[in-house]
């Protein structure tokens, strides 16, 4: 059987579904499909189309802490959110990265904290092969990000160039909140005290990863390490007990 973490179960399990709103959350990684969730905060097509089955027309409250993921799955998850005929507001809790900050796209409107974070860089996949192999996916991965920019395209400030998104997107760009309201279409909120925690692997991915990310990473792997030796202390102690 499947083994999964699961530190915000029964957080993500209560989807708080009104007479005319409902609340979705991307707090792991996106992924292809069940088999690829190793934590009960991913989020995948399958699972949106039957949230959004279950939901109607409602209006939407959509929250993303995300460090992105498999950019397929991501894409068609951002289309599945701007069908749906509801109200769609998007709350940036504490990172959209990646193609998180694609699916951020979908909402009519995006609020996004000052110091919370929103991420572009090209389209990422892991593959083997000869020469052709690899021709043929350098050649998807520029459809898939011609794709991505059109869906940028559409939240972007009057007057701020697709060219320069892209430029941006070539360099991995983080933006606090305070400045992707400079390029798109999103409504800045008071600064948090403190970001939202995302605990993915992705975020050892990316090349220029703020730093404070990185020290919550670091400061939850200490916090880990740590439970592991005092465990082994008592389970060292309970068969001295034993003996």
């Amino acid at each position: 059987m499947k083994s999964k973490k699961n530190n915000l179960k029964e957080f993500l399990q209560v989807k708080n579904i009104t007479d005319d709103s409902a609340d979705l959350y991307f707090y792991g990684d996106i992924v292809a499909d069940y088999w690829d969730s190793w934590n009960e905060t991913d989020q995948y097509p399958e699972q949106i189309i039957s949230f959004l089955n279950e939901i109607g027309d409602r209006n939407l409250n959509v929250y993303i802490n995300s460090p992105g993921g498999n950019v397929f799955a991501g894409i068609a998850i951002y289309n599945m959110l701007k069908r749906h005929k509801g109200y769609k507001t998007v709350y940036i809790d504490g990172i959209a990265a990646s193609i998180a900050s694609v699916i951020s796209m979908c909402g009519d409107r995006i609020v996004c904290p000052s110091n919370a974070y929103f991420m572009i860089h090209k389209p990422l996949l892991s593959t083997y092969g000869n020469a052709n192999d690899f021709r043929e996916i350098a050649e998807t991965l520029d459809k898939l990000e011609e794709g991505i920019l059109n869906i940028y395209k559409t939240k972007l400030q009057e007057g701020v160039e697709l060219e320069t998104i892209k430029k941006m997107v070539d360099e991995e760009t983080w933006l606090t909140g305070e400045d992707a309201v400079k390029y798109f279409n999103i409504e800045v909120s008071d600064r948090v005290n403190v970001v939202a925690k995302c605990d993915s692997d992705y975020i050892d991915k990316f090349t220029k990863t703020p730093k404070d990310l990185i020290s919550i990473k670091i400061d939850d792997k200490e916090i880990e390490i740590k439970q592991d030796i005092e465990h082994e202390k008592e389970m060292l102690l309970l068969e001295l007990d034993l003996i």
